[in-house]
Formats: C-alpha cells, structure tokens, sequence
C-alpha cells in the first residue's frame, strides 16, 4: 500500500509529467549540474513540488552553493521525507516529498548557514510561485 496521500499510477504521472520531469522525480534521476533553470534563480517565492504543488521551500531558504543545483539550508517542515541512498556508491540522504514521494534531489551536512544543511534540488522536481 502506497503511503502517500497523492497517489498515482505511474501511467497518470507519465501523462503528467514530460520525460524528463519523470525521469527525476519518478525514477529517482538527476539532471545536469548548471542547467536547471532555478539554480541562479533569486525571487522572493516559494518552491513547490512540480507532481502535486505541494510546498517544499521558501526563496528566504535559498542560497547559491556553487554545486550546480538549487540549494536550500532548509525546508518547509513536514513537508519532505528522509531516506537513506546507498546508490553509486555513496552514503547520502534522498529527499522525496512527502505528498507525493517524488525524488526532489539530496541533503547535505555541509551548509553554510546555522542550520548546517544543504538541499540539492533537481531544478525540474521544482516549480515556483512568485510571492
């Protein structure tokens, strides 16, 4: 049984969503470094879930780590899962929505702010709701 509270069949989100927004966010993909297009991205807002709009991060969050990818030093409690990623042999911490269970990318313990944290956001998991 599916935990989630949206609940799809993969036939419903490869209608939804292109080949390359189910390519990440269903099979756990990750795409470019410097290509998505909220990486340098600055307006005040919040990030959103692009399966079910549920979200996931506000722009005061935001922060250019350098690494490629969007990063945030924190996320809108409760609203992302945690859990572990022992693939390409590495240990990392996966981070899904919580809604849905789409991939939206990786935590790290290495942020630059008080919180310590940085999530490593695929651009196309996201989408944006200016404020």
């Amino acid at each position: 049984m599916n935990k989630y509270p949206i609940q799809k069949s993969e036939a419903e989100w490869k209608e939804q969503l292109t080949e390359e927004e189910y390519r990440v966010l269903r099979q756990k993909g990750t795409e470019r470094p410097f290509t998505g297009k909220y990486n340098l991205h600055v307006d005040d807002g919040q990030y959103t879930c692009m399966a079910c709009s549920t979200p996931l991060f506000l722009s005061d969050n935001k922060f250019d780590s350098g690494c490629g990818w969007p990063s945030f030093d924190e996320s809108i409690e409760g609203r992302i899962e945690y859990i572990r990623d022992t693939s390409h042999g590495m240990i990392r911490t996966e981070i899904l929505c919580a809604s849905c269970g789409s991939h939206i990318g990786h935590v790290f313990d290495d942020g630059p702010t008080e919180s310590g944290q940085r999530y490593c956001v695929n651009s196309v998991s996201i989408n944006f709701n200016k404020k």
